[in-house]
């Protein structure tokens, strides 16, 4: 089968489409045709090599999310998976390729109404946003700002925050042009990667907020946290904009009487079945239209590359997807 792998760590085209052995489903497994293959940020966090610290070496498979038809099942497992449409996990390997196989617990059905394409838009991303704002214990009426919202867990995080009842809805956006679709989202404010009203935006700055949800990280995170209100919530959910300087915390500590909390939020560190059955319910919302997926593009899987170089140029707006 056809599938991608990083060749050498660094720039997109260390990645490499090659042929793989079409995997076995082991005890407690599915094989997954895959029909859509989710492009994310750890995806590229990876290639990187950011994190070759955590075990990651070249000639790794990438890939975590995908949705197909099962095709096979290993011992144990239920036969009617077979020939079910699903979204699946792959861990954080394995998900890039015609082929890709996971244990059954990180399985889903997909409803009548959603696509594969659309399934591996939400089901990584939307869980992420949901969990960082539970971890946030966002109220109705408090100011929210998603730092780095034109990616598909921001873009939900917009969605859900408004939902929610948030009083105020900031994003933090490369262009004008990317504001006005936030908005149609939900966000309220939109500001610049600094944290600035944008030139000729309609609403000022707010000057501070009770949740930040941060999917960026990298050496600007201090100034944000210099943002939060008084007993303001910092979710850290991602850092494909790489690690915050060393000392960050040293702000919370100058802040001390400003009661300010710092986290990070990985989906790995939620039980599976919350994860599922939240999971479930954003896929019968999406199916439903109450809940939107943003598609950038969908690409061959051949043209893996291409939709990485994108992802490092910050030009995709909501998730870019492959397909075999």
């Amino acid at each position: 089968m056809k599938a991608v792998v990083i060749r050498t760590f660094g720039d997109p085209d260390g990645l490499e489409v090659v042929d793989l052995p079409v995997p076995v489903p082991a005890a407690g497994q599915v094989r997954i045709a895959t029909e859509a293959i989710g492009v994310g940020g750890v995806d590229a966090v990876i290639r990187r090599g950011t994190l070759a610290g955590y075990g990651f070496r070249e000639g790794h498979h990438l890939g975590s999310e995908v949705a197909g038809t099962v095709t096979d099942v290993g011992e144990g497992v239920d036969a009617s998976w077979t020939g079910r449409r699903v979204w699946a996990f792959t861990g954080l390997s394995g998900g890039y390729a015609e082929q890709a196989v996971t244990a059954v617990e990180n399985v889903l059905p997909l409803p009548d109404g959603l696509t594969c394409v659309d399934a591996v838009t939400l089901g990584g991303s939307g869980v992420a946003a949901h969990f960082a704002l539970d971890r946030a214990r966002l109220a109705p009426g408090e100011t929210v700002l998603v730092r780095g919202a034109a990616g598909s867990i921001g873009i939900t995080a917009v969605q859900l925050a408004a939902r929610a009842g948030a009083g105020a809805v900031a994003v933090t956006t490369s262009s004008a042009r990317r504001g006005a679709r936030l908005r149609e989202l939900g966000a309220t404010h939109v500001l610049d990667r600094r944290g600035q009203a944008l030139p000729g935006a309609p609403d000022t700055a707010l000057s501070s907020f009770d949740v930040i949800v941060d999917i960026v990280g990298g050496p600007r995170l201090p100034l944000f946290l210099d943002r939060l209100s008084e007993n303001g919530r910092f979710v850290a959910v991602g850092v494909v904009g790489g690690p915050p300087p060393a000392d960050f915390g040293t702000r919370l500590m100058a802040a001390f009487r400003r009661s300010l909390t710092f986290a990070t939020l990985s989906s790995d560190s939620v039980p599976g079945p919350d994860r599922q059955a939240v999971r479930a319910a954003q896929f019968a919302d999406a199916a439903h239209g109450a809940l939107r997926t943003v598609v950038h593009q969908v690409l061959p899987l051949d043209r893996a590359a291409s939709a990485h170089r994108m992802l490092d140029a910050g030009e995709v707006f909501g998730r870019s997807v492959l397909t075999p």
